[in-house]
């Protein structure tokens, strides 16, 4: 089964595009590796298939159902969102925050607090239950994005830099959780710099550059990123 379709995407921002005609397609509990240089389209991607960023042409799919254009409420549901740079409320706690995506995604409560515990714990953020973001590390404050992001349970899982600012428990702790939700049928959609820390978890690469897909294809075909030259 196909959990997120993307057919021929393009994205422009004040007349520039950025991402230029891209299709691939995540199968459930596929781990998909987006991979580039700085600049090459990578997160422009990811928000246009979270509809952050309105694309110009193209479709993208969830389910093989549910359409972004034609179903965006739907589609938000089905979908969850890790970015590199925290965008938590000063105004809410981290309690807040969970509970805020928890009504969100419409959680069982009991769930909801089963996976929370876990994951406050496994990111070791048990006495910041009732911190303010101001009162956290930049760490601390991915810590709790990251919590947020993995809640729901939901098709579609998209990561911007996992690792960023986490240090190496976190990482391990990280690296579990997306194995697990890759066990439960999750497609996972990831950037990332550290591609070591994927070995066993990606089945498949995608390579982008200038917002253009240059190769694509299982994890283990991937060797690196072709160094830029001053006539690139």
């Amino acid at each position: 089964m196909i959990n997120l379709r993307v057919e021929h995407v393009t994205t422009f921002l004040d007349k520039k595009k950025l991402i230029d005609n891209i299709s691939f397609v995540v199968k459930k509990g596929e781990v998909l590796a987006l991979v580039g240089h700085n600049g090459a389209g990578k997160s422009t991607l990811l928000k246009t298939i979270m509809n952050v960023l309105e694309k110009q042409s193209g479709q993208i799919v969830i389910e093989e159902t549910y359409d972004q254009d034609e179903h965006l409420l739907q589609f938000k549901e089905r979908i969850s969102y890790l970015p590199e740079e925290p965008m938590l409320l000063s105004e809410l706690t981290c309690m807040q925050h969970f509970q805020l995506y928890g009504m969100s995604y419409k959680m069982n409560e009991t769930t909801f607090h089963e996976t929370l515990e876990r994951d406050v714990k496994g990111f070791d953020l048990t006495e910041k239950w009732d911190a303010y973001p101001e009162q956290l590390s930049k760490g601390m404050r991915q810590k709790v994005q990251a919590i947020c992001a993995l809640l729901p349970d939901v098709p579609v899982l998209l990561i911007d830099e996992p690792f960023m600012g986490l240090d190496v428990y976190a990482k391990a702790y990280m690296i579990e959780r997306l194995e697990e939700k890759k066990a439960r049928g999750t497609s996972i959609i990831l950037t990332t710099h550290q591609l070591e820390l994927l070995e066993g978890i990606a089945d498949k690469y995608v390579l982008l550059q200038d917002g253009k897909v240059t190769s694509a294809g299982p994890i283990h075909e991937f060797t690196t990123i072709k160094r830029r030259t001053d006539d690139d």
